[in-house]
């Protein structure tokens, strides 16, 4: 029933974990922990827009590249980005070219400037959170994430739809989806 498996390190992990590479590095390093800073939670924010109707793993495959086409994620140096920018990262195959996306990227980032992100997007933080077994009983909304996400809009942030929000609050650890069993279930602290 899409419970944890067993890799063949001898590990319990949620199954899209299950085999060595990427997927595994990002569920076993990062995936539900938190991050610090609004530049952290913005590049965050962004990579789950551009995830968006594409696999997690193409998104991680490309982070990299995310990383140096979008200066590090500075929200500061986003907000600026002009027209030469804009067909600059178009024309960047090492990342996702949605023109929509990117565009939403810059506009988030400006909207960003006036807003203390982390601390806001904590704020949703849920007062607890469910422990599910297997994938059917991990949520892809919640209350929070629809919150979250129209607060965000009232603020001009675009591409930041509830799922795309409640993916957020698991990546950064603000609710942890990490199936019981998983080795990394309660592992952000956040949760006890």
């Amino acid at each position: 029933m899409n419970g944890p498996v067993i890799g063949e390190d001898g590990v319990a992990r949620c199954p899209w974990a299950g085999g060595p590479g990427v997927m595994r590095d990002y569920h076993d390093t990062e995936w539900g922990l938190p991050v610090d800073g609004d530049d952290a939670v913005f590049e965050r924010m962004t990579l789950e827009a551009f995830q968006s109707g594409l696999s997690w793993s193409t998104i991680l495959n490309k982070r990299d590249n995310f990383r140096v086409a979008f200066d590090g994620f500075h929200i500061e140096t986003i907000a600026s980005y002009d027209v030469d920018k804009r067909a600059e990262l178009m024309a960047d195959a090492g990342i996702v070219r949605n023109r929509l996306k990117i565009d939403a990227t810059i506009q988030n980032a400006r909207a960003a400037l006036d807003t203390p992100l982390e601390d806001f997007v904590w704020s949703f933080r849920p007062e607890q959170t469910g422990a599910p077994r297997h994938l059917g009983e991990s949520p892809t909304t919640s209350a929070e994430s629809l919150a979250l996400s129209k607060a965000l809009k009232k603020k001009g942030f675009t591409f930041v739809g509830p799922t795309t929000m409640h993916a957020l609050m698991e990546a950064i650890g603000i609710v942890d989806n990490h199936l019981v069993g998983c080795h990394r279930r309660g592992a952000s602290g956040v949760w006890t």
